[in-house]
């Protein structure tokens, strides 16, 4: 297999994709320390490019602090779109394909069916707009790239709502949560093997997909889900998007729609709640 060099390794996907690498036996994976491997760094980029002369490219580096980036625009317009531009050059340069990592937020989620990827992308926030951007400036640069769209991201590793509802859930006796936002939650173990699944297989389906767990939930059922798996004694309010004001604008609805790659690849995917269970048996352990 040719090497595979992994952008943002430190974040919560990076992490993922090195532990299901390390259980699936990949040896061809590289995760470049943080320091040699900023993606605004373009001279430092070519040397890693030199390098490893990958034949993939995953980019999991991104700004994703979305209440911060309203008042952050352009460094966050940096990071997710210039970053992006930048790897998908050399990508194009050096023959190697890119997997580019996106989010439900490029979409408005005002409609009240599952998002497909030739929907209609319509970002309400600074961090959904720079992400689009970034999308735009890959699908710009090449020809073969995968952008893989995905949302509501946890896992054992970095900071997570799964991670902080245990934390805050152990600490106090009632925790007021969202309950007019839906969408669905994502196990980025299960998105690090679709990752490496499209890898292995080489495929040549470029282009743009979905990928989340199955079904649906809203915030506060995520929360009590947590809760009720963990054996966690909180009691959890629901509260409305109005009443727990911030910065940023979220999506009201962002389930995604999966068909295409499932069928694409001939996939099928965990349902939230079972991969929740996965996730924090391994917390608990």
């Amino acid at each position: 297999m040719k090497n595979i060099v992994v952008f943002g390794a430190s974040g919560q996907l990076g992490q993922c994709i090195k532990a299901v690498a390390a259980e699936k036996q990949i040896t061809t994976l590289i995760f470049p320390p943080e320091e040699d491997a900023n993606i605004l760094n373009t001279a430092g980029l070519e040397k890693i490019f030199d390098q490893y002369k990958p034949g993939w490219v995953i980019n999991c580096a991104a700004y994703t602090a979305v209440d911060k980036a309203e008042d952050e625009f352009e460094i966050a317009e940096k990071v997710n779109k210039t970053g992006a531009e930048n790897l998908a050059r050399l990508c194009d340069i050096n023959g190697a394909v890119l997997i580019h990592i996106s989010t439900d937020f490029v979409f408005k989620g005002d409609v009240a069916h599952p998002l497909k990827e030739d929907d209609t992308a319509n970002p309400i926030s600074v961090y959904g707009k720079t992400k689009l951007d970034g999308e735009l400036a890959v699908a710009r640069a090449l020809k073969e790239y995968f952008i893989i769209r995905t949302g509501w991201l946890y896992s054992e590793f970095a900071n997570n709502f799964v991670k902080t509802m245990l934390k805050l859930g152990a600490e106090r006796d009632e925790l007021r949560i969202i309950a007019d936002q839906v969408g669905t939650p994502t196990y980025a173990i299960d998105l690090a093997g679709f990752i490496l699944m499209i890898i292995s297989g080489d495929s040549k389906a470029y282009g743009t997909y979905h990928y989340s767990n199955e079904g649906v939930t809203s915030w506060f059922d995520f929360a009590r889900a947590i809760f009720d798996i963990s054996g966690t004694e909180v009691k959890a309010i629901p509260v409305r998007t109005d009443e727990y004001v911030t910065k940023a604008t979220r999506p009201a609805y962002s389930v995604m729609d999966k068909s295409k790659s499932k069928q694409t690849f001939n996939i099928e995917i965990p349902y939230w709640r079972d991969s929740l269970v996965n996730c924090i048996g391994k917390l608990q352990k």
